[in-house]
């Protein structure tokens, strides 16, 4: 097994769940309190938004890292404010893996050559979270331009310890347009998958599962479980759960028996519990924490009541 794939296990065997939690921060959505003290800390704009996503994404992982074993920010939130924004990624990060969570950050790189190792060199820490300005444990990664995209990123993540998600089968509504077109007998996502399976064994060094993963979404059930039996050694990241209208019964396939080889990604659904039903009925906005860490126990036991990630609580 890599040794990213062997951290990540370790850490879903510890918390017994599958459970990821997006960190998606939205300035509009923020509780007015964290605004509110932002605005007395930052002169610009963008220095108001950094402080208040700082603050928020701070207190998120506290609440969130005794419960689950990783977190996946949202890089695009962070770099829309420009400087500070890219400041606050990097220390987000960075805190999240002082409480012993696994990282993942969302920035989708994808490039080739020289250009596509300096992203992997920039994201990549892997075990040790220094090895990379970015800190990062894993990072997802764009195709489009073919295998040489990303053989520079599972060059620097099998020499750091670290790991990549592949997008395959991403949970948008459009997906389709590009993914499923056939060429040769076979979808396009199903010939990314082929390689994306190809280069998970050659970094899984005879075990079990590799450093390169899959991005499948659960909106798309049959061809998660297809994708799951056509890349036994990727692990696998499944976004659609919750605000995107998937529920447990739809990932369940996406594990083993014993409940490995996945995790399920919620992001708004548990970032802003606050502003929806039911938890907008129980707590207030200034008890938005209350909020979140139920939404997230809530998750954790819908999985395992749902899916064979019932199993890591045996």
């Amino acid at each position: 097994m890599s040794e990213f794939s062997q951290r990540l296990h370790d850490n879903i065997r510890s918390k017994q769940t599958p459970a990821l939690v997006g960190i998606d921060p939205r300035f509009k959505q923020l509780p007015s309190s964290i605004v509110d003290a932002a605005r007395q800390r930052g002169s610009s704009e963008a220095e108001i938004v950094a402080a208040a996503f700082e603050e928020f994404c701070f207190r998120l992982i506290d609440i969130v890292a005794p419960l689950v074993p990783a977190v996946k920010p949202q890089a695009a939130f962070f770099e829309e404010w420009g400087p500070p924004g890219c400041a606050v990624l990097e220390r987000v990060i960075r805190r999240a893996r002082t409480t012993g969570l696994i990282v993942i950050c969302d920035a989708k790189r994808g490039d080739i050559g020289s250009t596509a190792e300096a992203y992997a060199r920039a994201y990549l820490a892997g075990s040790d979270p220094h090895a990379a300005v970015w800190g990062a444990d894993a990072l997802t990664v764009n195709p489009y331009l073919g295998r040489d995209t990303l053989e520079p990123f599972v060059k620097v993540a099998d020499e750091r310890g670290a790991g990549i998600y592949v997008l395959v089968r991403t949970s948008n509504p459009g997906a389709g347009i590009f993914q499923d077109r056939i060429t040769e007998g076979q979808s396009l996502y199903q010939q990314v998958a082929a390689v994306v399976e190809e280069l998970a064994q050659e970094t899984a060094h005879g075990s079990e599962y590799g450093a390169v993963g899959a991005v499948v979404g659960a909106t798309y059930p049959k061809e998660l479980e297809q994708l799951r039996g056509a890349m036994p050694h990727s692990p696998l990241l499944v976004p659609g759960y919750g605000s995107q209208g998937a529920g447990a019964g739809e990932v369940a396939s996406a594990f083993t028996s014993q409940g490995l080889g996945a995790l399920i990604n919620s992001s708004r659904g548990i970032n802003f519990a606050y502003n929806r039903a039911p938890y907008s009925e129980r707590y207030a906005p200034e008890d938005w924490e209350s909020a979140v860490e139920e939404a997230t126990k809530d998750m954790i036991d819908d999985l395992a009541n749902s899916t064979p990630a019932g199993a890591l609580r045996d």
